[in-house]
């Protein structure tokens, strides 16, 4: 009853309110919801959310990392961390903040996100926009968060990227200038190379470069700390079945912790005839049109015995239930949780703690 009422409130007053405000301008109201959040999270009304939409309880270990609940905001949604104190009390087990670069960048040009109603799904080109490693690191550092401490009140993942003018052929050092800078504060990094979003990004893809800069990344991290920070990898879901399992010897030999999948897509499949004008706009694809992609990319990559935490169309408790099945540890929540709002990390919640 309780998920049932927060998502009647979110789809049925506070959705309607925040999808008209700035003329439809989803990034504007984005940015509107991260404000929001960051001055909610230091006043009673935190505490009010948590009471609201409950706290998970079905703990479980991954990576060596204790989450006290599966189901995690994906990277994306929190780039520069300005919300990070609030996740946990939204019911998140925990949280993924980023694709933070090397050198803060502006991103590429607006418009560069577009909600998809119909299809309940999103089109972004956003370009990895934000204010830069360091100062990620810094705002942590203010609020005195430490690996393996859960300073607030759960386990934070990290994702870096490579920064747009930096060429391709100098990514390792890039990717590595980053995971300096976060590893401190990260319960895991994740190393994005699969965003459609900044051009050459995902060549990094190729077998032989994941194996170059993933390893690469890993020696760092067992150099700076012990133990060192775990290093999971995002791949497309636009690769074939062929690449994916190159793509997983790849992630095996490099001796990397885990595998998230996946990204968003170029395919414009499954959405809505209403949406077709906006299908055309650039950008990755994200929501429910995932949902089945998604599914199979998980099937195929729990075979490498790694972990994995599944994120990509994931919309209802049904989605992440079969991530759940398919072996997948965790599931991460962006779309979803745009459309449906705390209710479905709730909803979620609710379903793994009856399961046990």
């Amino acid at each position: 009853m309780r998920t049932q009422l927060i998502g009647f409130g979110y789809e049925n007053l506070l959705r309607p309110v925040l999808f008209g405000s700035h003329g439809g301008d989803a990034e504007k109201i984005h940015e509107d919801m991260i404000s929001l959040l960051e001055k909610v999270a230091s006043s009673p009304l935190a505490a009010l959310a948590r009471f609201t939409v409950g706290s998970p309880s079905s703990p479980c270990e991954v990576a060596g990392i204790q989450f006290p609940g599966r189901v995690g905001l994906a990277a994306g949604l929190d780039k520069d961390g300005r919300a990070a104190r609030m996740w946990a009390s939204l019911g998140f087990g925990f949280a993924e903040l980023g694709t933070v670069t090397a050198q803060g960048q502006d991103g590429n040009p607006h418009p560069r996100v577009f909600r998809l109603k119909q299809s309940r799904a999103l089109v972004n080109r956003m370009g990895f926009n934000n204010l830069g490693a360091e100062s990620l690191a810094s705002r942590l550092e203010g609020w005195q968060v430490r690996r393996g401490e859960q300073t607030l009140g759960i386990p934070l993942g990290i994702s870096i990227g490579k920064t747009k003018v930096v060429p391709v052929e100098e990514a390792i050092e890039d990717y590595l200038v980053s995971l300096r800078a976060v590893q401190p504060y990260a319960d895991y990094v994740a190393v994005n190379i699969s965003s459609p979003n900044t051009p050459g990004l995902r060549q990094l893809q190729d077998k032989r470069q994941v194996i170059e800069l993933v390893g690469a990344l890993v020696k760092e991290a067992e150099s700076l700390g012990s133990p060192p920070v775990p290093i999971f990898v995002k791949i497309a879901p636009d690769l074939d079945a062929h690449h994916i399992d190159d793509l997983i010897c790849a992630v095996v030999e490099s001796g990397a912790s885990g595998l998230i999948a996946t990204n968003t897509t170029l395919s414009r499949e499954g959405l809505h005839d209403s949406d077709r004008g906006l299908a055309r706009q650039e950008g990755g694809l994200s929501g429910a049109p995932l949902s089945c992609r998604a599914r199979e990319v998980v099937a195929q990559v729990v075979t490498s015995g790694l972990p994995v935490i599944a994120s990509g169309g994931i919309m209802s408790v049904n989605d992440a239930t079969a991530m759940f099945d398919l072996g997948a540890q965790l599931v991460q929540v962006y779309t979803g949780f745009i459309y449906c709002g705390p209710a479905l990390v709730s909803a979620i919640n609710d379903r793994q703690a009856k399961a046990g």
